[in-house]
């Protein structure tokens, strides 16, 4: 009699604790991937979380490959990207949960060109961009600067923007083989602020201590800033869209009244004030 008790007994902690558990689950939704789009994900997450008691959001970083990686794991409700997803990607994840990924562009970003404060050169094209990543251009001369050997800093090749850069701006070429992989934008930033002679890309969210190269599409072209104006037009020579994936599956409840949100007035408003541009008005839902 008295075991049949204590197994009843261990039956119903054992149904509570299931349930516990479930309920810590319930409401959570965890974002990985772009380290570009770190700082406007844990954003939109902190200001979310603040308006809606009980919904928990983890974000991580990592790298937009990394991201897609996790999505096709399924150990990710979202993937944040930097870039557009590839061929192989799509596959990978119609193989892992049988569609598509949903697509949704979630802000504008113009990438920008990084210098020293004290760098002479104000302005730069996209061709002398691709032979100074390349390493065709060393020296800081032939661009009407200092007589001094170019520093390149890059990201690593995990990174959507590393890739985005090398698809618009190098054509596919690959990077100089002394360019200095760093781990992240902040991290390209960092080290441009400390050396005199350096050169680095990155978010237009990212910017404090170094100097914004105005971009000109050619030699003939207007330079111009990665302003919202400019990017939201397209007429920024790298403007792009920051995008996330998501299995279509988990498109609801929780998951999908955050993404509508961040689509919305107050989560557009969260991209402006982190330094990253508006999608315009007729993509927003």
């Amino acid at each position: 009699m008295k075991l049949s008790v204590l197994r009843k007994g261990l039956l119903i902690v054992g149904i509570a604790t299931t349930a516990a558990a479930w309920v810590a689950q319930a409401g959570s939704v965890t974002a990985k991937g772009s380290d570009t789009m770190v700082i406007l994900a844990q954003k939109w997450a902190e200001v979310y979380m603040g308006k809606t008691p009980g919904v928990k959001i983890q974000v991580t970083g990592g790298g937009t490959g990394t991201g897609f990686a996790a999505l096709q794991n399924r150990t990710t409700d979202l993937c944040n990207a930097s870039r557009k997803i590839r061929a192989k990607e799509i596959e990978n994840c119609i193989k892992a949960f049988g569609k598509r990924p949903t697509e949704y562009k979630v802000a504008m970003d113009g990438l920008s060109v990084y210098v020293h404060t004290e760098n002479k050169v104000n302005e730069l094209s996209l061709p002398q961009l691709e032979l100074i990543f390349t390493g065709k251009i060393r020296n800081w001369k032939e661009l009407g600067g200092a007589d001094a050997p170019i520093v390149l800093y890059s990201r690593e090749n995990s990174s959507g923007t590393y890739e985005f850069f090398k698809e618009h701006v190098l054509k596919g070429k690959d990077f100089a083989s002394n360019a200095q992989t760093m781990p992240g934008t902040a991290a390209v930033l960092q080290a441009v602020a400390k050396e005199k002679n350096g050169i680095g890309y990155g978010g237009a969210a990212y910017g404090e201590g170094a100097k914004h190269v105005a971009v000109k599409k050619d030699d003939t072209s207007e330079a111009l800033q990665p302003t919202e104006e400019l990017v939201v037009k397209g007429a920024y020579p790298i403007s792009r869209y920051l995008f996330i994936y998501l299995n279509p599956a988990l498109d609801k409840g929780d998951v999908a009244t955050y993404l509508k949100w961040m689509r919305s007035e107050d989560g557009q408003k969260v991209v402006k004030d982190v330094g990253y541009f508006p999608l315009p008005k007729h993509l927003r839902e």
